[in-house]
């Protein structure tokens, strides 16, 4: 990371891998990130082509206004990653990034992912960041909330 960006927030980490199809690597798929709300001026768009084995890389995104450091608020940013193959169109990654940090999607771990374009789609949370994906990484999830219903109150 380059040091201008050191004190930017990010809002989509760095992300690598490959793609697949019923376990093929997909060769000359289209990738397009979304960053941020459809509606919003900061939103960013941004694409890439998998290579001959399925792979892709995409830069990490940050915050290039500053609001976020200058004005007390949630940090809450929308994600998305959807992939084009063959006149389909799949969606491996939808999320709501929670942490400043790079790589906070990966606990500080470089996002290096495998997304079979077939498999489910599952939820996971990773340090409150909620993701809808149908892609694999090396992380440990968060623990699911277990919520106990209240006592009654004996008087």
């Amino acid at each position: 990371m380059s040091s201008e960006n050191r004190t930017k927030p990010c809002l989509f980490s760095a992300i690598s891998g490959v793609i697949t199809l019923n376990g093929k690597p997909v060769k000359n798929a289209q990738l397009k990130r979304i960053v941020g709300k459809a509606h919003a001026q900061g939103k960013v768009t941004d694409e890439t082509t998998t290579d001959e084995n399925g792979y892709f890389s995409m830069p990490a995104v940050f915050d290039k206004v500053l609001l976020a450091k200058v004005l007390p608020m949630e940090f809450s940013v929308p994600q998305e990653i959807f992939v084009y193959y063959e006149g389909k169109e799949y969606d491996i990654w939808s999320g709501v990034k929670r942490k400043r940090e790079e790589n906070s999607e990966s606990r500080g771990k470089p996002l290096v992912v495998k997304c079979e374009l077939e498999g489910e789609r599952k939820r996971i949370s990773v340090n409150d960041n909620l993701i809808y994906t149908r892609c694999n990484w090396d992380v440990e999830p968060d623990p699911p909330m277990v919520f106990d219903p209240p006592e009654d109150d004996e008087d």
